[in-house]
């Protein structure tokens, strides 16, 4: 087996554990809103998985992207490696700009007025929005990885 398909099976796990877990936040947020009383366990929950999982496998889903186009002599001007490298920068200035400022006050604001407060609310609003458009960046870059469009 050529190191070119070792890394790719290795990115494509890893863009599996990291968007995976993306996905499962808006069903632990769902949860948290229903059931206040366990609201701060499932938001710790929610940024522990960001921070240990998701985040270090998108890390390496960098890492393992360029090495693949290194050892597989990929041109970094084809337009889906571009449209990919684009869109990671995007999607990392959404996830942790974005996102991850919000969830954080929102740790805040359950921690200090509480869930039931404006400040919790806004916050809550804010970690929504945010996540939905960062999933929507991953899930056009995964797009872009897997249909590779001629893009120009």
């Amino acid at each position: 087996m050529s190191a070119y398909l070792i890394l790719k099976f290795v990115h494509v796990v890893l863009a599996i554990v990291a968007v995976g877990a993306n996905i499962t936040y808006g069903v632990w947020l769902a949860l948290g809103a229903r059931e206040p009383q366990h609201l701060r366990i499932l938001l710790r929950g929610v940024l522990f998985l960001d921070r240990r999982i998701a985040n270090p496998a998108y890390g390496l889903l960098l890492l393992t992207g360029l090495a693949m186009v290194a050892v597989g002599q990929l041109n970094v001007r084809t337009p889906w490696i571009t449209a990919a490298m684009i869109l990671y920068v995007l999607a990392i200035a959404v996830g942790v700009g974005g996102f991850g400022r919000a969830m954080k006050q929102q740790v805040r604001a359950v921690d200090g007025p509480g869930p039931a407060s404006d400040a919790y609310r806004r916050a809550a609003s804010g970690a929504q929005t945010w996540g939905l458009v960062f999933m929507i960046i991953a899930l056009v870059l995964v797009f872009d990885m897997v249909a590779k469009p001629a893009l120009w």
